[in-house]
Order: structure tokens, then C-alpha cells, then sequence
């Protein structure tokens, strides 16, 4: 087919263009050679996870009582107010003993009578043993004499017995403290006549201290003695304290249908006073391999609101990223656990760099 003169020019023209762009040098973007992302990995730890729930509760102390005098007596002296802090065996309330003491001096005074009689009828005795020995007295005088000493021995002993017995009614009119702690309420004053059984002061063990929780019956059974358990309360200023078991009653309260359950809080600082409110975050043990922890770092959210993560591995001598979508179980502060049926304990987990990654992409390993 002959082409016309005037299309010549331009098939020459096209045909310089064409070749132009052959020759022309690729830009960055027609056909990249991928190069290695740099990435920080980190890897995969165990986590012993178990299903975590909070419960609110009432501080109680593990001792309190409301004291009372331990013997019948007029109110001489107080030397405790309420709010007072108070050390184990420390005074807190006085009796007039005045009658006591007077008894105590008519015991000892009939012991020591005792005594010198129980001397006479002892040198009676061997006087007698001197005198049968020559034949002196009957032997029957003897015995009237040994029989009087047994019954001298004897009333000594009681009269001894009423001694101690007269001193410990002297030291019961003195209201020692049974344990260490605070009085709360001071319920009677100098004068009053109060005799045993009547509460004379109420006194408070600030330290250390229960957290008594009310828990619903299908929770109770859940709860095993293995169970791990923090303690908040506004007045720690969000300061956890761990705690453990104490006792678990497993009768329950009718009208709520709940168990109580103790936990021992281990505050060294004194930080839970009793009778204010606190709460527990229980959770309950599984087996080990349940979870693993990774940074939170590593997680990406998708748009669905699923999170998925990269993980290195060794293809065929190359080191590539492999993304994987993962299940999160719950929050551990800068790390989260995940479910261990995608993260495996060990793998190591991209934790920087990973926000442009792409799945089988090369990269270069930092370790963490």
C-alpha cells in the first residue's frame, strides 16, 4: 500500500516519539525493587489469664471489740477518749479497788497466821517423835499430832489460794488493752458504777484489716483459692493492694441470694480504714497457654474494629512480615493479652514499624 507524501512526515514523527519513550529512564514508581522495611520486634511472653470481675465491698477489721469491766466497781479513772491509738497490755480504765486491797490484806494476813501454825504443829511433831522414841508419850499422841499438822498444811494452802485469788480480783479492777489499735467510742466516764458485761469502751485493729464482699451465687463457685485479687479504695488514690483469701462462707443470705466472701488486703501502710467501702478485682485462674501478652504497641485496629498484628518469619533464608488477625481478651496497662490460638508463646511480634507494613513484606530485625 503506497502512503501518501503528506502522511510520511508524520509517520516519522510518531515513530521518533515511540523511541523516545522506550529509551526514557523508569521512575521510582513503575516497577520498585521492594527494599527491607526496618522494624523493632518483640516477643510473644505467657500469661496465666483468667475471666476478670469487680465487686464492691466493707472494710472490716480483723479484731474489734466492745470491752467491758472485767469485775463490779465504781469508774475511778479513764485515761483513753475516743480517737486515742492504744498499745496491747496499755491501761485504759481504773476501778476503786480501795475495798479489794483491804481484802487482799485480811488474806494475807490469815496466810501468814496459817503459816505460823503450820510451824507450831510441825514442831509439835517432832517432839513427839523425840518423846515415843524413849518411850515418853503414846504413840497415839503422836498421830493426834502428825493428823494436826496435815490439817494445818492444809488450811495454810487455802489460806495462800485466797491470797492469789484476793490479787486477781485487785488486778481486775485495771481495764488492760486486749490487742493494739483506736478506741471508737468511749461509753462511760469516771463515777459510773459498772459491773461485768456492761461496755465501758469500743476498741477498733485499724491494722490489719478485711475486705468482707457480698458474692452472687453464680460467682461463688468460680471462686478457688488460687484466685488473684486487687484492692481500690479512693483513699489509696488508685493504688492497688493485693489481697488473698481470708475465709469463704458458703452459706448464703436468703433474702440477696450471695455468699460472703473475706479477702486478707495486705496494706503495711495502714491505708483501709475500716467501715469505709472498697473494691476488689477478682480473676479467676485458668490454665497456663489461655493467653500470651504482647506489647501494645503491636496491635492495629482494621476498620471492621478487629485488631491484627505482624509477626516475623524465616521464609527461604528471607526474614518477611506475616500479618495475623488477633482476638484481644483484656487490658494489662502497656500490654495486652491476646487469645493464644493465632500468637504462639515465643514469636516475636512486630512493636515500631509496623504501621505501613504489608503482608510478606521483607524486613530488617531490631530486637527489642
Amino acid at each position: 500500500m503506497k502512503v501518501p507524501v503528506f502522511v510520511r512526515p508524520l509517520l516519522v514523527l510518531a515513530s521518533l516519539f515511540l523511541g523516545a519513550c522506550d529509551t526514557a529512564p523508569h521512575s521510582p514508581g513503575d516497577n520498585p525493587k521492594p527494599d527491607n522495611a526496618r522494624v523493632t520486634v518483640a516477643p510473644a511472653a505467657p500469661l496465666a489469664f483468667g475471666e476478670r470481675f469487680a465487686l464492691t465491698g466493707t472494710v472490716t477489721a480483723q479484731r474489734q471489740a466492745r470491752l467491758s469491766a472485767r469485775t463490779d466497781g465504781l469508774i475511778s479513772r479513764v485515761h483513753v477518749d475516743a480517737g486515742d491509738h492504744v498499745e496491747v497490755g496499755q491501761t485504759l480504765l481504773e476501778l476503786d479497788s480501795a475495798l479489794a486491797q483491804q481484802a487482799l490484806l485480811r488474806a494475807r494476813a490469815n496466810a501468814t497466821e496459817a503459816s505460823a501454825t503450820v510451824r507450831e504443829a510441825q514442831r509439835l511433831v517432832t517432839e513427839a517423835q523425840r518423846l515415843v522414841a524413849h518411850n515418853a508419850i503414846a504413840t497415839t499422841e503422836l498421830g493426834a499430832r502428825t493428823a494436826a499438822l496435815e490439817l494445818a498444811r492444809a488450811a495454810e494452802e487455802s489460806a495462800h489460794a485466797s491470797v492469789r485469788e484476793q490479787e486477781e480480783i485487785v488486778t481486775r479492777h485495771v481495764l488492760p488493752a486486749p490487742f493494739s489499735g483506736v478506741v471508737a467510742e468511749k461509753l462511760s466516764e469516771i463515777g459510773e458504777w459498772v459491773q461485768r458485761g456492761t461496755p465501758v469502751l469500743s476498741l477498733v485493729a485499724t491494722h490489719p484489716v478485711y475486705l468482707d464482699l457480698r458474692v452472687p451465687q453464680e460467682r461463688f463457685e468460680q471462686i478457688g483459692d488460687d484466685i488473684q485479687a486487687r484492692v481500690f479504695s479512693d483513699a489509696l488514690g488508685g493504688r492497688p493492694l493485693e489481697a488473698r483469701i481470708g475465709a469463704k462462707v458458703p452459706v448464703t443470705n436468703p433474702d440477696a441470694r450471695t455468699f460472703l466472701l473475706r479477702l486478707l488486703v495486705d496494706d503495711p501502710q495502714g491505708g483501709l480504714l475500716p467501715g469505709t467501702s472498697a473494691r476488689a478485682e477478682i480473676s479467676l485462674s485458668q490454665t497456663a497457654g489461655d493467653a500470651v501478652l504482647i506489647s501494645r504497641d503491636a496491635l492495629l485496629r482494621q476498620p471492621d474494629g478487629s485488631h491484627s498484628i505482624y509477626v516475623v518469619q524465616d521464609e527461604r533464608g528471607q526474614i518477611v512480615a506475616r500479618r495475623r488477625v488477633v482476638r484481644v481478651l483484656h487490658d494489662e496497662g502497656n500490654n495486652v493479652a491476646v487469645a493464644s490460638d493465632h500468637v504462639k508463646v515465643g514469636e516475636r511480634i512486630i512493636i515500631r514499624g509496623n504501621e505501613a507494613l504489608r503482608d510478606g513484606q521483607r524486613v530488617d530485625v531490631v530486637e527489642h
